[in-house]
């Protein structure tokens, strides 16, 4: 007789080895290790600066020799660099309020196209990211010359914005990408106005990519130094083109301090509104 007309119990299998599961988007440890290493190369100069701008030294010197704060003390009594860092904020806050503007509505405009013309419209629009700075820079200088706005405000705040609006263009077009059209006709179908709808519609659901472009096109205007270059005067000039006077013209560690500050502001610029994002997440 079997085991089966028996009915004796079958002997257990034997247990499989367990395999440690493995999630569908882990990462090597080689990615890690270059991602890792891609970090340290752009944070290292940062690690050298810093500590340098609180040195009691009057030249360049690293490690820094003792500690004082007369760097900083040197950049907030002098007159000059308060002026540039004014300067500088006046643009970059008008040029970044310009390019949102107008990124914003080339990007709503271009979101109801289709076709070769859109596309065409979107490469011109772009074409400012993968144009050389110089390029950029000598045709704004010829252009500029003969609209005589070479040294004055309202050119850089124009060649400025130029710069940031292709950075608003592609925020608020990736935010465009998840938005139903269709809460669009049920606003008109309520007997709201075009400009209603987009205010009390569009405008809040595509709010996170209009700031992310805002501060894409502020850090941009603030932190550029080669159309600065080109459009500078003896009467007004930005940031970076007194950091650049400061290394090529004299030896003034003052830049040190210079450089410290202008890489904290801008990274609670780019920090905050990520911060602020996360929050709302998790609420």
């Amino acid at each position: 007789m079997t085991a089966t007309e028996l009915d004796v119990p079958a002997a257990p299998a034997p247990p499989r080895a367990r395999r440690r599961s493995r999630g569908v988007d882990a990462v090597p440890w080689w990615l890690r290790l270059v991602v890792a290493a891609g970090a340290l190369y752009f944070v290292l100069p940062t690690l050298f600066v810093i500590p340098m701008s609180f040195s009691s030294s009057t030249t360049f010197s690293f490690p820094p020799e003792g500690f004082s704060l007369q760097l900083y003390r040197n950049f907030f009594t002098d007159p000059v660099w308060l002026t540039s860092l004014r300067n500088s904020f006046v643009v970059a806050l008008v040029a970044a309020t310009l390019a949102t503007l107008v990124g914003t509505a080339a990007a709503v405009g271009l979101h109801h196209l289709t076709g070769r013309l859109a596309r065409l419209a979107r490469t011109v629009l772009m074409i400012s990211i993968v144009t050389p700075g110089i390029v950029i820079a000598v045709v704004v200088y010829i252009s500029f010359l003969k609209w005589h706005l070479v040294g004055s405000f309202a050119g850089y705040v124009l060649a400025h914005a130029a710069l940031g609006m292709p950075f608003v263009l592609v925020s608020v077009t990736s935010a465009l990408s998840g938005f139903d059209s269709k809460l669009l006709r049920a606003s008109a179908s309520l007997g709201a106005t075009p400009l209603r709808t987009f205010t009390r519609v569009t405008m809040p659901l595509i709010s996170r990519g209009i700031v992310t472009g805002a501060v894409f096109a502020f850090v941009t205007s603030f932190d550029e130094v080669v159309i600065a270059l080109f459009l500078r005067s003896p009467t007004f000039q930005t940031l970076p083109v007194q950091m650049f006077n400061s290394v090529t013209f004299e030896v003034d560690p003052t830049i040190a301090a210079t450089s410290s500050l202008v890489v904290s502001a801008v990274t609670v610029v780019c920090l905050v509104p990520l911060l602020l994002g996360s929050r709302r997440k998790n609420r």
